[in-house]
């Protein structure tokens, strides 16, 4: 899987980079400006021409002295070039300060110091005197609002579309916070973000996608140089039993492809799902559910039904199967055949019925996943919850559900971010992760998915995997089924949660717009196809 790293985790690199003797700062601060460069003529080839106009935004720190690299091998390219530095230029770091001497060298080029920022105002109201606007003013190391030049600037954002003027960030849009993609303030959206080594958190995680437009990674040769071991502060106790903390991780990623087909074995030895329907007219969603598991390689599925919808789901299902589950006694009794290994409760039970059934479910220490309301029949009441949990138990809460499971954590992340690094998606993933003691995925386009010992990752469903069409009615019961039969096969909670997550969108993808629930499961062999499963 590919890392995401932090702004620490990345400042980490590079000083072991420096400490070497691999490399120099100036050295990895001249390949930035020089990926920058190639990045804006490999996206944009038709600007590749001497003569076009651009405007660099340098901030006080090292991303400002990246920016001074672009704006001189822009001029060495023919092209005219208006530089403006927020900030001291007697304060830049040493090697921003080295690329602003180097800059002001050159003889035929100035420099416009914006502090205060409202001198910026008279060129941005006047776009049709640029192609380009570079925005080097505060990449990863930002841990402040900085709010009046991105006021200046948000009014003139629309007027530059329209003038055709393209917007390129370096590392991140500036206001985004490099570890939680939470904006500090205000932020600058680019329509190509162009980044050094391997991507951020903030390139994904709340509205960091949004406003990087394209994501383009350089490599400035860091590639052999060993990650040194940043920890992250680990989460607070948990509320129940005192469960422990999550030890120091310091790694998230991405998650990628993995091979889930099937190599042999008959159907038993490819597992038994069980998964709840509600009642009369409810059964749609934990049909859906069903399908996905069967689909995703479970041998075997059966829909466990109460006596009102018993006619309704017979009519519905081929090669699903169906059993009678009218209460918690009755579930009880099912579940002494030790061939049903995966549980699904939630999608469409309805409240009542969940809050009967998932305890006797529970108590049986299958794998199970508990989603919809599953969830939301614990709401009032979560520590009951997660008292019966166990460590084959995979939580999927939408927003909503997780706000409700943990309101403290869920008010922490939804806060105005007021500096940086900002607590982040990933950070209240993990804690509630530890405090449920078992896989928790907290769905969205950013879905991160995070064990109880601080492994976390990642399912982006943003750039070149951005597919809007899943926000629909049931698309989340499909992925329940998918997890559902991924433990049924043998995966454990946290391989099952990543790998069906990543299917979900590249199911989606598969079909494209037009897209409703029913399609997803049908998707799966094409998926498969495609993976070599």
């Amino acid at each position: 899987m590919t890392e995401l790293l932090t702004a620490a985790q990345m400042r980490a690199i590079e000083q072991a980079a420096i400490e070497s003797g691999e490399v120099t700062g100036l050295k990895l601060m001249e390949r930035a400006g020089q990926g920058v460069v190639e990045a804006i003529f490999e996206e944009w080839p038709e600007l590749d021409t001497p003569g076009k106009r651009a405007v660099v935004l340098c901030g006080p720190g090292n991303n400002g002295g990246d920016g001074f690299v672009v704006a001189r091998l822009l001029k060495e390219r023919g092209w005219e070039v208006e530089v403006f530095l927020y900030g001291d230029p007697a304060k830049l770091p040493p090697d921003a300060k080295v690329n602003y001497e180097r800059w002001r060298e050159r003889g035929d080029v100035t420099v416009r110091v914006i502090d205060p920022p409202p001198l910026l105002d008279d060129s941005l109201r006047a776009p049709d005197r640029f192609d380009l606007l570079v925005d080097a003013l505060f990449g990863t190391g930002l841990t402040r609002p900085v709010k009046g030049l991105f006021t200046i600037f948000s009014t003139a954002r629309s007027l530059l579309a329209e003038n055709g003027v393209r917007v390129v960030g370096v590392d991140l849009p500036s206001g985004v916070c490099s570890d939680s993609g939470q904006t500090l303030g205000a932020a600058i959206g680019a329509d190509l973000t162009v980044t050094f080594h391997q991507q951020k958190p903030g390139h994904f995680l709340g509205g960091g996608s949004e406003l990087c437009g394209k994501l383009v990674v350089k490599d400035i040769g860091l590639k052999g140089i060993p990650r040194p071991r940043v920890g992250v502060k680990p989460p607070p106790m948990g509320a129940v039993g005192g469960c422990p903390a999550v030890p120091p991780g310091d790694t998230v990623r991405l998650v990628e492809p993995s091979m889930v087909g099937k190599r042999s074995g008959h159907k038993f030895s490819h597992g038994h799902a069980l998964i709840l329907t509600g009642g009369a007219g409810k059964t749609g969603a934990a049909r859906l559910s069903a399908r996905g598991a069967l689909r995703i390689g479970a041998g075997l599925v059966t829909l466990g039904v109460p006596p009102s919808a018993q006619q309704e789901v017979a009519c519905q299902i081929t090669a699903l199967m169906l059993q009678r589950v009218a209460d918690a006694e009755a579930l009880t009794e099912a579940l002494k055949d030790t061939r049903l290994n995966a549980l699904c409760l939630g999608p469409g039970m309805g409240r009542d019925r969940a809050r009967a059934l998932v305890p006797a479910a529970l108590a049986a220490k299958r794998a199970t996943v508990l989603d919809a309301d599953a969830l939301s029949a614990f709401g009032h009441a979560p520590d009951t919850l997660f008292s019966m949990l166990h460590d084959t138990c995979v939580l999927t809460p939408h927003g909503g559900e997780f706000a409700r499971l943990f309101p403290d954590i869920a008010e922490k992340l939804n806060a105005l971010a007021t500096k940086g690094p900002a607590y982040s998606k990933v950070d209240a993933t993990r804690e509630a992760a530890a405090r449920a003691n078992c896989v928790v995925l907290f769905k969205g386009a950013d879905t991160v998915i995070a064990a109880p010992n601080g492994r976390c990752s990642v399912n982006a469903a943003h750039y070149d995997r951005a597919a809007p069409w899943l926000a629909t009615a049931g698309s989340g019961d499909v992925l329940a089924g998918f997890i559902t039969g991924l433990l049924a096969r043998g995966f454990a909670p946290m391989q099952a949660a990543e790998s069906a997550a990543w299917l979900h969108v590249e199911c989606a993808l598969e079909f494209g717009p037009g897209l409703i629930a029913e399609d997803l499961p049908e998707q799966i062999p094409a998926v498969f196809s495609k993976l070599g499963s």
